[in-house]
């Protein structure tokens, strides 16, 4: 439960704070620029989504044609799906973050991070924090003919 407490904490303060700030810029700038800002994002955004979709997409395929593990484009895939959703949702903040999931070089950094810290163990279940390094499994083999 304190989970969902601490992610509606951050969508209300972040929801607050795109508020204040779109007032702060149309106060600044008027508000039909302002608006028109938040269309344009929006469009880049789907725009962005579209075309890092296929992209990561194809490497995907490719991958798969070659017999390697996705690894990358499996991470990849959820970050551009976030990247997209937050530059359509209105607001400056979560169009930067949203930027960040849709641009290569940021989103591969996020993949990396992912993937170098082990939040997700085989079998899909969530980890929080580092994979402990050396797992042993212990049994008992048998071979029968």
């Amino acid at each position: 439960m304190k989970v969902f407490q601490v992610l509606f904490l951050i969508v209300l303060i972040i929801s607050f704070a795109e508020i204040y700030l779109l007032l702060q810029v149309g106060s600044m700038i008027g508000a039909l620029p302002t608006i028109f800002l938040v269309i344009l994002t929006a469009a880049l955004g789907a725009w962005l989504l579209k075309k890092q979709g296929f992209a990561t997409f194809q490497r995907f395929q490719e991958n798969l044609a070659q017999g390697m593990i996705p690894a990358y484009e499996m991470i990849e895939g959820p970050i551009i799906l976030l990247g997209g959703l937050l530059l359509l949702t209105p607001g400056f903040i979560t169009d930067l973050l949203g930027l960040a999931c849709l641009i290569s070089p940021m989103r591969k950094k996020i993949a990396q991070y992912v993937i170098e810290n082990h939040f997700f163990q085989a079998g899909g279940h969530f980890q929080q924090g580092k994979a402990a390094e050396n797992k042993i499994l212990e049994g008992e083999f048998r071979k029968e003919d």
